[in-house]
């Protein structure tokens, strides 16, 4: 896993560079942001329960056909199966706030995710809905934030998981 510091300093080892004006300002930035880093991930991870509980309410509020005979959350495996993987999606995103790179998502999460759902018949569209959901409670939960610098940071790896689970190769 890579954070903003590691990825300028390897950056500038590979180059064998000292830091430029520029890099050093990034890193400036990214140290100011922690405190609301700090704040956003520990409002998660004092409301995971919740958060996951509401999305899957909102999910299935949205698409009940998923709980229905021959839904992909039909059963209670699958259903079990889901809330885990809302759990996962949840889990990385909040790594990826922290360290301000998606490095951990790519690595951790995306590689082959895609393949996996493809073989195993599971469609994207309503993983795709579970991630704007859980990026909405999470900024709805952090509202009365400064809102455009902590909707930036909760919206930067969802969007990113978004984005890759939404790619079409033509």
């Amino acid at each position: 896993m890579q954070d903003t510091i590691t990825k300028i300093i390897n950056i500038h080892d590979i180059s064998g560079k000292y830091f430029n004006k520029k890099s050093i300002t990034y890193i400036e930035q990214y140290l100011e942001s922690m405190p609301t880093r700090l704040k956003i991930v520990q409002n998660i991870n004092a409301n995971i329960s919740t958060i996951i509980k509401d999305s899957a309410n909102e999910l299935f509020s949205q698409d009940p056909e998923l709980l229905r005979p021959n839904g992909n959350a039909y059963t209670t495996r699958r259903y079990a199966t889901c809330l885990r993987d809302i759990n996962y999606y949840l889990r990385y995103a909040t790594y990826a706030i922290i360290a301000n790179d998606n490095y951990v998502i790519n690595e951790r999460l995306l590689a082959g995710i895609k393949d996996t759902y493809n073989s195993l018949g599971v469609p994207l569209g309503p993983v795709i809905k579970t991630l704007h959901i859980l990026q909405a409670i999470i900024i709805k939960n952090l509202s009365n934030e400064n809102d455009v610098i902590v909707n930036k940071i909760i919206k930067k790896p969802f969007e990113h998981i978004i984005s890759t689970l939404s790619e079409n190769n033509i």
